[in-house]
Parts: structure tokens; C-alpha cells; sequence
């Protein structure tokens, strides 16, 4: 049987990256190869990093207050959602190495714990990691707010132990369906929303030569923006590379985004996906299997890795060192349910009196609870969820 050598130092690169990854970044791989491209590739044109402690939300996709883009014309930032999914993912992840390019990548919980492998792979070759719930459902809004808020929180966890602690506290909401309250309750954990500024539409186009067509459009006719794709689609696969090539031959830039600090997931939700994560993952060599039964909150805890993180350096892990400019939005007033308890049951009785008179409720009592259950319980559970 003729063996392949690239193959073998694909595999062995691979098995690195994961011991790596249990060991945490201080014995992290050295940054990814610079690029080959004989044309220099897409490369990035600069780094943004992000301060999230103010909890902001970049993208035009929203009805909530955002911040404004950090983009230029002609610059766009790469992001791809709902994975990993190993034979879809590293194809897009071979491309985007090809064109010497970043991206950042919005995965699901369920989908890490199943694919840990994979999705360290996207850490090492240089990417963002944020979040994008847990299961994804389809519409957070439609929730009770604590089972939105747990989504989300239990999405993190599963990355971060996943990824060896280097989740950063960017979020996705899945079908772009934020609002007022989760928005506020990530703002009080420190982490940065995203929306976006074009769709690229591979949820619905499988047809690659289409969705080239419409991605290229919508890009021109935007000027640049936030891109979305999905690294479970088999065209966004096929027509990842022809798109990037027409974004450079049009004069398009890369612009890509990192975080300031690593999340910190909640102890108790991080411990009790651990067993989830083992049995998707298990320790190959004494080695590994130590430093898998390493408490993720013991000596390789989050305050390590994040400094391990810093030291890197600007322009880590990116080609040519990229010029890198660091923006700390403030934290905004969100309005969202009930701004008190008092002021949200005299809503809660409007609203009530309403639906038992078969009447639609006052138009101000119906934006203050913006769409969420009026039971007082519940109101005085939004108001202590972070606090």
C-alpha cells in the first residue's frame, strides 16, 4: 500500500493539536505555517480586538440598539455557524489556509462535545471560537427565559471545555432572533452579540454556483459587512474558494475579529458536561489521560489560560502580522420585560384584564413585556438571573 507522507503529517498534526488542547495553551502549537499562496492569498488585511465587557452587538440584522461597524468599505468579516462538522468544516478550514484568510466560527454545544477534535482544529489554525447555543433552537424568544438563558450558558460550557478553555465570549443567536432581555443578560456576563450584514442564504441554496451568485451580489451591494455562512453545508464547502477569489480579485478585505479575554463558563454547567465530552473523546497515552482528568478549574483554569492566551502576542496565529486595533464598546441601556417588579405587575394586570375582556392588550403594556410570559414568578426571575 503507497502511503502518503502529507497524510501522515496531517494525522500527526492533528493528534498534536488535540494533546495540545488538553493541556492547555501554555503547551499550545506554535502558531499555524505562514502562508504559501503563490498570490499571497485573501490574507488579513488587520485584526479587530474586541473589549466585550460592555456586552455589544455588532450587524445590522437586529431591531436592537448596536453598536456602530468597525468595517470600512470593502472589508468583510468571515463567520460560519452551527458546526463542527468534521467533513464539511475541514474542507472550509483547508480553504480558508489556502487563501491565508481567518474566520470566526459560531459552533454549537452538541455539536463540540460530538466533534472536540474538529474544533480544536479550528483553534489551531488560527481562528475565533464563539458561541451559538446549546441545541440550537430555532427562535430564543420563544423560550421561557431561563431555559434561553441556560441554552446559551450550557453552549459555552460545551465549548470551552471542548476546546481546552479557548471559547471566546462572542455569541450568535441562531435565526438572528434576539432581543432586549438576553441581550442584557449577556451583557452582564461580559460577552459581545453579533447579527450580521449579509446572508448568505446556504441554509436554503445548495446549488454552489447559485449561492456563489447570490453571496457576490449581496456582498457588492452591501459594500462589505458581517458575512454568514454555515460550516454544515456541502456548498458553502464547494463554493467557499470561488468566492474568496472574487472577493479579492473585487478588492475585498479580511477583517478579523478576536476577543480580549477568554469566557469563563459556568463551573457547575462546565462539570456536568465533562462525562458528555469523555465518551466523544477519549485520552489516548498516559499523557493525555492526565491531563484529561485535569480539573478544568484546577491549575489549567481559566486565569492561566487566558494569560497563556495573552502572551501570544498581537497578530497571533495571523499572516504577516496584521495591524490590530483594539475597540471596548460601553455597556448601553437595554430595555426589555420590566424595568421593576412593581411597574411589571401593574403591566401583567393590564395584560390579563385585556385577555379576559377579549381585548388587545394596551399597545405600551405590549412593548414592555416585549413578547415575553407575563407570569410575576417569571418577572422576578428575569430581574435575578444576573445579578
Amino acid at each position: 500500500m503507497r502511503i502518503r507522507p502529507d497524510r501522515i503529517l496531517r494525522r500527526s498534526f492533528l493528534a498534536a493539536a488535540a494533546v495540545a488542547a488538553l493541556l492547555g495553551p501554555a503547551h499550545a502549537l506554535d502558531q499555524p505555517p505562514a502562508c504559501a499562496a503563490a498570490d499571497g492569498g485573501l490574507e488579513v488585511s488587520r485584526v479587530v480586538e474586541i473589549d466585550t465587557a460592555g456586552g455589544p452587538l455588532y450587524g445590522d440584522i437586529t431591531k436592537e440598539v448596536k453598536e456602530e461597524s468597525f468595517l470600512k468599505r470593502k472589508e468583510v468579516v468571515l463567520t460560519f455557524d452551527d458546526g463542527p462538522m468534521p467533513w464539511i468544516t475541514r474542507s472550509i478550514l483547508d480553504t480558508l489556509d489556502r487563501f491565508c484568510t481567518r474566520a470566526t466560527f459560531f459552533s454549537v454545544g452538541k455539536m463540540a462535545l460530538a466533534y472536540p477534535q474538529t474544533l480544536r482544529d479550528v483553534l489551531a489554525r488560527g481562528h475565533t471560537l464563539g458561541g451559538h447555543t446549546h441545541t440550537h433552537p430555532l427562535n430564543l424568544k420563544r423560550l421561557k427565559p431561563e431555559k434561553a438563558v441556560d441554552e446559551i450558558e450550557r453552549g459555552f460550557a460545551a465549548l470551552s471545555i471542548a476546546s481546552g478553555g479557548r471559547a471566546s465570549p462572542f455569541f450568535r443567536f441562531p435565526g438572528l432572533s434576539d432581543n432586549g432581555f438576553m441581550l442584557d443578560a449577556l451583557q452582564k456576563r461580559g460577552i459581545a452579540a453579533f447579527s450580521v450584514d449579509v446572508v448568505s442564504d446556504d441554509s436554503y441554496i445548495s446549488d454552489p454556483g447559485k449561492l456563489i451568485r447570490v453571496t457576490l451580489e449581496r456582498v457588492e451591494a452591501k459594500g462589505g459587512g458581517i458575512l454568514l455562512f454555515h460550516d454544515i453545508k456541502a456548498a458553502t464547502a464547494k463554493a467557499l474558494p470561488t468566492i474568496l477569489t472574487e472577493l479579492k480579485k473585487r478588492g475585498y478585505r479580511v477583517v478579523h475579529m478576536r476577543s480580549k479575554s477568554l469566557l469563563k463558563p459556568l463551573p457547575e454547567l462546565a462539570e456536568a458536561l465533562q462525562p458528555v465530552l469523555a465518551k466523544n473523546d477519549p485520552p489516548k497515552g498516559p499523557v493525555a489521560a492526565q491531563a484529561a482528568m485535569m480539573p478544568f478549574f484546577g491549575t489549567q483554569g481559566p486565569e492561566k489560560i487566558a494569560s497563556a492566551f495573552a502572551a501570544q502576542g498581537d497578530g497571533a496565529g495571523l499572516i504577516g502580522g496584521p495591524a490590530v486595533e483594539a475597540i471596548a464598546p460601553p455597556p448601553r441601556e437595554r430595555k426589555f420585560a420590566v424595568a421593576s417588579l412593581s411597574s411589571g405587575t401593574d403591566v401583567i394586570d393590564k395584560v390579563r384584564a385585556a385577555r379576559r375582556a377579549k381585548k388587545p392588550a394596551p399597545q405600551a403594556a405590549a412593548r414592555s413585556i416585549d413578547g415575553w410570559s407575563t407570569s410575576v414568578s417569571r418577572v422576578r426571575l428575569n430581574r435575578s438571573l444576573y445579578d
